[in-house]
């Protein structure tokens, strides 16, 4: 897999599945409501160790695996910003009570773990063998930061999902929640709660938001094991980011164009790659310029009716 050894993605997967099982069966054994300071210091543990890994491959695989790593997550991290505006309005439609969130974020992003591995795959192979599609998911990057920096005014409705409709028609769906189950047994028949159609609506939406992160993370690098390494710190630390910042991005009045501006860059970086290709360190620094400029300009000129000051 691109010349990353077998021991070091079984390590990686060890690790993973240990964070996993210590973050449900440890710290969220009990189901209860993410408070901000809690979710504050998981959001900072987890930035913590996807540095920690950042350095332990700057120093085991060099500079350029450091820095393409970096920038991954930092596009990965930034892009995921907007999965947060969707979580709210999933649980919203569903009406999930805020105990009950952390469960299905957990298993939405446990999904999302394996699904990211497909696209990834996916990705990089058919780079490897039919190489012009580079310009494909070039323009794939472009259409969807130029959509994003002029967006429409519609709605999103998770419940109307195409995989949210054919789970009701395989499955009855019961009205009530079942504590944290998903699915319940009841006169011999299997119902779902509420809470598994807004899991499946999660799942759902990931697959919409990897056909435009996984290219993103593929123009700046094409090492899988960096490329899905990065995609995987971003996913894990996208729970406790989700209650840390819910109530607070929507202040941030020019974060999608923001979003949009990263982008359109790493789309153009990626079609313009065989006759003008940009450094990771280039791509570092304009990402990071571009998040600056945003997050300031947000903070100096906020939207109308809202408290600049943020809590």
């Amino acid at each position: 897999m691109m010349g990353t050894p077998i021991h070091i993605w079984v390590i990686f997967g060890i690790a993973i599945v240990v964070a996993l099982v210590l973050d449900l069966g440890v710290f969220h054994r009990k189901a209860h409501t993410v408070q901000l300071k809690e979710a504050l210091i998981e959001s900072a543990a987890w930035i913590s160790v996807a540095l920690l890994f950042n350095l332990w491959l700057y120093f085991s695989r060099g500079p350029l695996a450091g820095v393409e790593f970096f920038t991954a997550y930092l596009v990965e991290k930034s892009l995921s910003v907007d999965n947060i505006f969707v979580f709210l309005l999933i649980f919203q439609a569903f009406k999930i009570p805020p105990k009950s969130q952390h469960r299905v974020l957990y298993f939405g992003i446990a999904g999302a773990l394996v699904l990211r591995a497909v696209f990834v795959l996916a990705g990089i192979t058919l780079l490897q063998a039919f190489h012009p599609i580079m310009y494909f998911f070039g323009a794939i990057l472009l259409f969807t930061g130029l959509r994003m920096l002029f967006p429409r005014k519609r709605a999103l409705r998770p419940e109307n999902n195409w995989m949210v409709r054919v789970v009701r028609q395989v499955i009855p769906v019961g009205q009530d929640y079942e504590g944290q189950q998903f699915l319940v047994r009841e006169s011999g028949r299997w119902k779902a709660t509420p809470l598994f159609l807004a899991l499946v609506a999660v799942e759902a939406m990931d697959i919409i938001f990897a056909v435009d992160s996984v290219p993103a993370v593929l123009a700046i690098t094409r090492d899988t094991f960096i490329v899905y390494s990065s995609n995987v710190f971003a996913i894990l630390g996208l729970r406790a980011l989700y209650f840390a910042l819910a109530d607070i991005l929507p202040r941030f009045r020019f974060l999608h164009q923001g979003l949009a501006a990263i982008i359109i860059f790493v789309g153009t970086k990626m079609i313009a790659s065989e006759h003008f290709p940009i450094s990771a360190v280039t791509s570092l620094v304009v990402i990071a310029i571009v998040l600056g400029v945003t997050i300031t300009a947000s903070l100096v000129f906020p939207s109308r009716g809202l408290n600049p000051k943020v809590p």
